[in-house]
């Protein structure tokens, strides 16, 4: 559990850093299709925008281990914060039981095909000048089978939790 929990940090400190990166480029992307408008010099790229939105997908897929890990994904905390510890770990074991694992093992089945077509044929832009597909689409498989070890690594931690809750 300890070690699925650093995997799931350090992969976050590895990708955090892309959100300045994004930041950067999606300015760069948008200062540039202005200036085009008044100089008639296309200076934005079709790889300029791929590469900005894998870039924001590859922090959603390897960022949600993460908002897991750390309670940062959605809950009626209303309700769930006014709960005891008992009955917030039930809560929470019951979620990733039925909820969190299948999602993950359901997204892995069904993006398997696709992301090993897309592999098997280096599948690229549609958009010239665009990006290579193949890579971001693997971020499909990274990202859920790492939720995935974290989801296992929660539900181990919950029932921890309601072994030393009185």
């Amino acid at each position: 559990m300890h070690r699925i929990d650093r995997l799931t940090d350090a992969v976050y400190r590895a990708v955090r850093w892309l959100v300045l990166v994004m930041i950067v480029v999606g300015a760069f992307n948008a200062l540039a299709r202005y200036a085009t408008r008044f100089t008639g010099v296309a200076m934005a790229s079709n790889a300029a925008l791929d590469i900005q939105w894998y870039m924001f997908a590859t922090l959603f897929l390897l960022g949600a281990a993460h908002g897991l890990r750390h309670g940062f994904h959605v809950r009626v905390d209303v309700v769930f914060e006014r709960l005891g510890t008992r009955a917030q770990a039930w809560i929470e074991l019951v979620g990733t039981t039925f909820l969190a694992i299948p999602f993950c093992v359901l997204m892995l089945w069904t993006s398997w095909p696709a992301v090993r077509g897309s592999w098997a044929i280096r599948e690229g832009s549609p958009d010239p000048g665009g990006l290579a597909r193949w890579p971001i689409k693997a971020m499909l498989l990274v990202g859920f089978a790492l939720l995935l070890l974290q989801a296992v690594a929660h539900l181990a931690a919950q029932v921890r939790r309601l072994r030393s809750a009185p």
